[in-house]
């Protein structure tokens, strides 16, 4: 009997000790990353599993605390890069016995904003805190759009280029572990520097690091700019190795049919002008005749999006192999621009080995960045956008007043700088004055006037 109610006894205490165990062990606060950005800066958090959380500034000095409820921390904040950031130093510490603080002390007021994003292929649960810089995204809100021209008082061609993803979005990652984000934004470079060179072109980028912009705030940009076109560099994925080839993507009339009707729904879109400058405002309009405009505005748009895409495919074609034989059409985010031509380039697809390799290659990279400019090019020689220099060109039978000149980049060759010149080796020898074909980087030569 004894025997019986010691074993009681100690089942008792058992029963009571687990029930004075809380029922959540706590979450650990595993790693932290930051992605500082032009008007913002992003500080990610890897957690064990979701958080409840509390974030809010201070000021006198400027800090923003972040409580966590029942968690601990395991990463170390010193190992954090903060430079380009707001954020002068990060100190935590317990809380309540089971929680945790964080506080960053910041160098100016920021507007914070967090969330929590779910596990995903690369990584678990997360917690996001944004710091805003309201001055500086006040600032490139109030930018002036891009206006430049040339020697003879004709505009350039802006073209945007937009490479896909960054900082905490890696977008696809291939077998060996090449991150989109980084191959995009190389070949994005890449164009942009190609495009800077011919006379006639503007070249924007909608990020030039490893940070995260927003799908609307990508045609955002475009638009302030005052973009003739908007090029969103991909590479794509599948869930096998087998799918290989570059693709060119303009957007379907499904998705310009929502993108409608979500300009119409948003009073703020009315104020917008439709066709870039100059064009038609849809503030004061009814829904009838602001619906009509959208439509025509729409699909100019998607018109002129399939023969940039064609060409660019056609110039793909010659160096790559290709997905499809044709432009294809989907709705994309960063295609719904109503008044911008807006193309979707896949580069390959990362995720099969070879094309991987490939795109790991600065050399192809650059083959491909160089098939895009000549796509664009073309286009433009042929349709020229009213008030251009290319446009005058092409009146007055190309013919200009000055030759115009060209520095040769890493990779040049004197017959690949012919062909995207619409010239001939022998005709850029003789105006230069060349024994032989060879040039050097950062040689300087001109182009005759075709």
């Amino acid at each position: 009997m004894k025997t019986g109610l010691c074993w009681l006894r100690r089942a008792g205490a058992a029963l009571l000790m687990v029930a004075a165990l809380p029922l959540n062990a706590g979450v650990n606060v595993e790693s932290v990353r930051i992605w500082p950005a032009p008007d913002h800066t992003r500080l990610v958090l890897d957690v064990g599993d979701a958080i409840e959380h509390n974030v809010f500034s201070l000021s006198g000095p400027s800090r923003l605390v972040i409580d966590l409820k029942n968690s601990s921390l395991k990463a170390n904040f010193d190992s954090l890069d903060l430079s380009g950031s707001p954020i002068r130093r990060i100190r935590s510490a317990p809380r309540n016995g089971t929680d945790l603080r964080v506080v960053l002390d910041l160098k100016s007021d920021i507007k914070p904003r967090s969330f929590q994003l779910e596990p995903n292929q690369q990584y678990g649960h997360r917690l996001v805190v944004d710091l805003i810089e309201e001055g500086a995204r006040k600032a490139r809100q109030e930018a002036q759009p891009t206006v430049t021209a040339s020697a003879n008082g004709k505009r350039d061609i802006v073209v945007v280029i937009d490479a896909g993803h960054g900082g905490e979005d890696p977008g696809a990652i291939g077998p060996r572990g090449t991150r989109e984000k980084d191959v995009v934004l190389s070949m994005a470079r890449t164009l942009a520097d190609m495009i800077e060179q011919k006379p006639g072109y503007t070249a924007r980028l909608t990020r030039t690091g490893d940070y995260y912009i927003d799908l609307r705030s990508r045609t955002i940009l475009a638009r302030k700019h005052n973009a003739d076109l908007f090029v969103s560099v991909h590479a794509d994925a599948f869930r096998t190795p087998q799918p290989r080839g570059a693709s060119v993507f303009a957007l379907s009339q499904r998705g310009a049919t929502s993108e409608t009707a979500r300009w119409l729904a948003k009073s703020e879109n009315r104020s917008d002008l439709i066709g870039g400058a100059g064009g038609v405002s849809l503030e004061g309009r009814d829904d009838m005749l602001a619906g009509v405009l959208l439509d025509l505005s729409m699909t100019a748009s998607i018109n002129s999006s399939l023969g940039v895409g064609s060409t660019i495919l056609e110039q793909l074609g010659g160096v790559a192999k290709l997905h499809k034989s044709g432009v294809e059409q989907a709705a994309f985010a960063v295609l719904k621009s109503p008044d911008i031509p807006s193309v979707l380039v896949e580069a390959g697809f990362i995720s099969n080995p070879t094309e991987e390799k490939n795109l790991g290659s600065a050399a192809y990279r650059r083959k491909l960045s160089e098939a895009v400019f000549r796509g664009i090019d073309d286009y433009f020689t042929k349709t020229p956008p009213p008030g251009t220099l290319l446009a005058w060109q092409k009146h007055n039978g190309n013919v200009t007043s000055q030759a115009s000149q060209y520095r040769i980049q890493r990779g040049d060759t004197l017959s690949g700088v012919a062909r995207r010149m619409q010239t001939t080796v022998s005709e850029l020898m003789q105006y230069n004055g060349l024994n032989n074909d060879r040039v050097m980087v950062g040689q300087t030569i001109r182009i005759p006037a075709s």
